[in-house]
């Protein structure tokens, strides 16, 4: 496998390390089977809405966790189901343990999660702080006012 290397570039840029974090991740997660499970779907409702859905089934809520920490959606699970004594003739559904990342673009929030029917929903909503919407501003058609100077003293 092949790393890439940002080293020179933290002279003079500022977030390349973040980039090389996440370009590694994608490079170590990309041929893992595991990384396959459980499958999801990501939706956008609109322009600032978003929902990430996976398959969880045979999870209770109190199986699973959902976390973000850095930027980064965490969601696991762990099964407690007792199958003690079960004998299979079949096992198609897995049911073992998982952890899921999904890295965030700045500005996403949680806004809710929910279980039904072995689908686990979570609904994510863009929240751009109002100092970094976008903004018209108004053009004076009146003469130039002079810029005061300060005179030192």
């Amino acid at each position: 496998m092949h790393a890439i290397d940002f080293t020179p570039l933290h002279r003079f840029a500022v977030g390349f390390d973040r980039m090389q974090r996440q370009l590694d991740a994608a490079l170590t997660h990309g041929n893992d089977q595991a990384a396959a499970y459980p499958p999801y779907n990501i939706e956008m409702a609109d322009e600032d809405s978003y929902r990430v859905t996976m398959a969880v089934a045979g999870f209770s809520s109190d199986d699973l966790d959902i976390t973000v920490k850095e930027g980064t959606l965490y969601v696991s699970g762990t099964s407690s189901r007792d199958e003690e004594g079960v004998k299979y003739l079949h096992r198609g559904i897995a049911g073992r343990s998982f952890e899921r990342r999904f890295q965030l673009a700045e500005h996403i929030e949680i806004v809710g999660a929910s279980l039904a029917d072995g689908l686990l929903h979570i609904d994510l909503k863009r929240e751009i702080p109002e100092a970094m919407k976008p903004r018209t501003i108004a053009i004076d058609t009146k003469a130039p006012k002079a810029l005061e100077t300060k005179k030192a003293a």
